[in-house]
């Protein structure tokens, strides 16, 4: 489901707005054709485009290449370290587990970082005041390695999500780092809210 939103973005709007229209929504072609205000070739050659871009998005995303194997101990290496400098706040350690043409995106928010100055600049100013403090739930998306993240509330002793993180290896690197919001939450059968949020260190 992930991966699917993912391509969806890329996607240019005309396109992307057939694709919903006819294959998430149903619509026939003449009524879409009406809704945007164009000719049903011009619907259906939109909707051939897309489908071909969003096979193409979706199997290259199947076919990482250098990827550690799922669950490997390489895989959990990079992913631990990472983990460790995103709950520290640690922006130097996050950058540097980072390709140097990674990516950092935020579906569906039309924001996207590439390069590692680029990813410093968006962690730092994504940087938690002092003090916060961070849990995290391991979880995979896609095949990917990912996590959901929380921050505590010490007023009401609970951790409240702030997301969750999917994250792409290239060898023991990091090649993308995509974040989603807690709308997704569900999906993986996780809370929007934990209990027992502890004062104190971060933890994971």
């Amino acid at each position: 489901m992930l991966a699917f939103i993912t391509a969806l973005q890329l996607l240019p709007p005309r396109q992307r707005a057939v694709l919903i229209l006819r294959d998430v929504l149903g619509y026939r072609a003449s009524e879409v054709a009406y809704i945007l205000d164009t000719t049903e070739e011009s619907v259906t050659s939109a909707l051939k485009r897309a489908r071909a871009t969003l096979r193409g998005n979706l199997g290259n995303r199947d076919q990482l290449e250098g990827a550690p194997a799922a669950g490997s101990p390489a895989e959990r290496r990079t992913v631990e370290r990472f983990v460790e400098a995103f709950v520290a706040h640690d922006v130097p350690a996050i950058v540097a587990l980072l390709s140097e043409d990674a990516w950092v995106k935020m579906p569906p928010m039309p924001f996207e970082y590439q390069g590692r100055a680029a990813a410093a600049h968006f962690f730092t100013a994504m940087s938690a005041p002092r003090g916060r403090t961070l849990h995290v739930v391991h979880t995979r998306a896609n095949g990917q390695p990912a996590f959901a993240a929380y921050v505590a509330d010490p007023t009401a002793g609970v951790w409240r999500s702030v997301g969750i993180i999917v994250l792409t290896l290239t060898g023991d690197l990091i090649s993308e780092v995509i974040r989603f919001d807690g709308a997704v939450l569900a999906s993986f059968g996780l809370p929007r809210i934990l209990p027992d949020a502890p004062p104190g260190e971060p933890t994971t």
